[in-house]
């Protein structure tokens, strides 16, 4: 089971760019509620309380309590974060996506890789965790906190694929025959021949122009 937080918001009356412009100069996160056929409710975060939550869970799979004015909590998944390209530190809008008990839903879950594959041990292999997220249905009391994948005996040349897991309680979304990981043959360095060195003018070293520093997403 995927790990539960609590959040406190408040209705915010006032919506538009400039008013999320100022919320955030007070320390306030905009965002919004919805799901279920009920309309989306513009709410208002505590921006250092926002970023502490974040910082201690994995938002796409977490069961959070949201408390809006003090009505009774509901369920429900951070389904976008949106943050200042320039600091990503900075929240600058959160959607929150109200679930229900009885209702299937679409969550990513980080893959775990477990154990020391037997071509990395035994044969000087190399590791290669080509896909760390699956995208799974399944109930929100059934979300797991990870998928963990074991690799002890994996052999060189030989991948472990999507079709290779199960899970009790989900369906897994992704292509069956997405590699999740593979042991690779050690690289063997080839010494170059020797190369008679030829004069050469050296050219000009271009300097692009700076990009322009990113502009701040719109928000809702």
């Amino acid at each position: 089971m995927a790990n539960q937080a609590s959040l406190t918001a408040a209705v915010r009356a006032d919506t538009g760019k400039g008013a999320a412009r100022a919320l955030r100069r007070s320390g306030k996160v905009p965002g919004v509620i919805y799901g279920h056929g009920r309309d989306p409710e513009a709410l208002t975060m505590d921006a250092p309380a926002l970023g502490k939550l974040l910082g201690g869970i994995v938002a796409a799979s977490t069961v959070i309590d949201v408390t809006v004015d003090g009505r009774a909590p509901i369920k429900a998944l951070l389904r976008e974060i949106q943050r200042n390209p320039v600091r990503p530190a900075e929240i600058m809008h959160v959607d929150i996506y109200e679930i229900h008990a009885d209702e299937l839903i679409t969550v990513e879950i980080p893959v775990h890789l477990v154990g020391t594959a037997d071509g990395v041990r035994n044969f000087g292999g190399v590791l290669d965790h080509s896909l760390r997220v699956l995208e799974i249905e399944c109930f929100p009391g059934d979300i797991p906190a990870s998928i963990d994948v074991d690799v002890t005996n994996l052999a060189i040349g030989h991948s472990i694929f999507v079709r290779d897991v199960q899970l009790e309680k989900a369906q897994i979304l992704n292509d069956p025959d997405l590699p999740i990981a593979s042991v690779v043959a050690p690289r063997i360095e080839e010494t170059a021949a020797p190369v008679e060195e030829v004069a050469a003018t050296a050219e000009p070293e271009l300097i692009r122009k700076p990009k322009p520093e990113a502009e701040e997403p719109e928000a809702k």
